[in-house]
């Protein structure tokens, strides 16, 4: 239990690592067989953690025996440990439904899997700024390879834009964390809450403009408007595990500024305090609003699901920029729903644009699907918890972020734009639903181009939108665990002061 902290990065690093050597890489069923047993082996050791920080307390794990600020340090709290064990289990039913087909459209498309996870997992558990930079990279590099397996000019056109768009995103990273080390001498997390409200004179006005320059890259990451416009094309054209794989990238955005942004430029902050604020406000609600307006816009179902990603990041953006305990308790609730129903939403798209030919996922009239009833039960699920209507977790994510809204000023900007998108969802996924699965062909003859379901296609599906009723079902539980982990990041005593002084755990890696 002592290096369970380090589990999440170590399992995908050395499955990857396998994958490539001749054993496995030449034998595409042994590297399924070893990638899911590998994936599942993480999804068991991500709920192992967080029941271990429930149980133990936060687990502080310091590589090397260098203790912080020093050293490389990873943070297992209840927030990074929720999401790590969201990520492993949207990657596994990811996995699943890649078995299908899309395992074999390219190469080297485990080895690139885990790599991803790896640097997701990481970004999520480092307690130290420039790993999250380091992990940012690991991530972005694995998702640049996975965008295009399997080749096609609209991928390779989706790329390029995001790979140069990442890669200044990266170098303003870096220039920001080059600045704020020589203002506070640090990029331990903890280290810099610490000390950020000692600074004064002209090392404050650096010191923010480093902050600023590292919510610029944050907010790339999240898709926050006016850096969202690469998320739709990219998301629609990857291949639905990997795009599946990809809505939780957004949520390591709006992580990292609850995370940096919350934590070091808090309420301890003193001049820098809450620097982010006015920013972040303005620019959520108006990245809502494109959402919204991309979802009723969209001609295809990816890019709907695609487009609801931009509106969930603006929904959870407007939780950071409220900044208090209810509204970051709010967030990972939703970030938890929103990333399971949108990864759950991208597969079943795809399951429905082969089910109907050539039409694909559009929403023009094509011949009726094979499996029209389980494939509109699923739609509908995956619609009702999108649009927040009771009895899914849609709804209870959407009624915490409503309450969480303090000052009259705050609801009356925040409560309408909120339900105006759920309305806007429910028109466009009232019009999918009906286009996709009532008008279709009266030819009775089958549809050719239709393709058969596999085994793990159909379990991916239901493992990953069976978890909207599940966290309905657990609410209780599970709105304990977000407030608890809110907490914990709103009290210094806890997220900074013992950190620095009483590490929980160490390892000699």
């Amino acid at each position: 239990m002592q290096h369970l902290s380090i589990l999440p990065i170590l399992l995908p690093l050395i499955t990857g690592a396998l994958l490539l050597l001749p054993p496995l890489s030449k034998n595409i069923k042994r590297q399924r067989i070893a990638t899911l047993l590998s994936m599942f082996a993480q999804v068991v050791v991500g709920f192992a953690l967080v029941t271990h920080v429930q149980t133990e307390g936060v687990t502080q794990y310091i590589l090397g025996d260098w203790r912080p600020p020093f050293g490389i340090v990873l943070v297992a709290d209840s927030m990074s440990t929720v999401m790590v064990a969201v990520t492993n289990f949207l990657a596994f039913g990811a996995l699943c439904y890649a078995t299908g087909s899309y395992d074999r459209a390219g190469g080297y498309f485990y080895p690139l899997f885990m790599f991803q996870v790896m640097g997701i997992n990481g970004a999520f558990l480092t307690g130290d700024a420039f790993n999250l930079f380091v992990f940012f990279e690991i991530l972005l590099i694995a998702s640049y390879a996975l965008l295009v397996h399997g080749g096609g000019k609209q991928k390779t056109q989706a790329t390029v834009h995001y790979v140069i768009l990442n890669l200044a995103g990266s170098s303003v990273f870096l220039f920001g964390l080059g600045i704020l080390y020589g203002t506070l001498g640090t990029l331990n997390i903890a280290d810099m809450a610490q000390k950020v409200s000692e600074l004064d004179g002209s090392v404050v006005i650096l010191t923010k403009i480093g902050a600023l320059m590292l919510l610029v890259v944050f907010g790339m990451k999240s898709a926050m408007l006016p850096l969202h416009f690469w998320l739709p094309k990219t998301y629609s054209s990857a291949s639905a595990p990997v795009a599946a794989i990809f809505a939780v990238m957004t949520k390591v955005g709006i992580y990292s500024i609850l995370r940096i942004h919350g934590v070091v430029f808090g309420d301890e902050a003193g001049e820098l305090a809450h620097i982010a604020q006015s920013w972040l406000w303005p620019l959520a609600l108006m990245t809502i609003v494109v959402g919204t307006i991309g979802v009723l816009a969209s001609p295809s179902l990816k890019l709907v699901t695609a487009n609801l990603v931009v509106l969930s990041a603006g929904t959870l953006l407007v939780c950071a920029a409220l900044q208090n305990e209810a509204a970051t308790s709010a967030a990972l609730y939703y970030m938890i729903h929103s990333t399971l129903v949108a990864g759950g939403m991208f597969l079943l798209a795809d399951l429905i644009g082969r089910q109907r030919g050539k039409a694909e996922d559009r929403f023009v009239m094509a011949k009726a699907m094979d499996n029209p009833v389980f494939l509109a039960i699923f739609f509908s699920i995956a619609a009702v918890a999108v649009i927040g209507m009771p009895p899914f977790s849609g709804f209870i994510g959407k009624i915490m972020i409503l309450q969480s809204v303090q000052s009259a000023t705050e609801q009356m900007w925040v409560w309408p734009i909120v339900l105006l998108s759920s309305l806007g969802s429910l028109i466009a996924l009232s019009r999918a639903g009906t286009t996709l699965f009532w008008r279709y062909s009266t030819n009775k003859q089958s549809n050719e181009d239709s393709q058969p379901i596999h085994l793990g296609e159909w379990l991916g599906i239901v493992l990953l939108l069976s978890a909207s009723p599940i966290l309905a079902l657990f609410a209780g539980p599970l709105t304990e665990l977000t407030n608890e982990a809110a907490a914990y990041l709103f009290n210094p005593n806890l997220s900074v002061d013992a950190l620095l002084t009483a590490p929980l755990s160490k390892g000699g890696f």
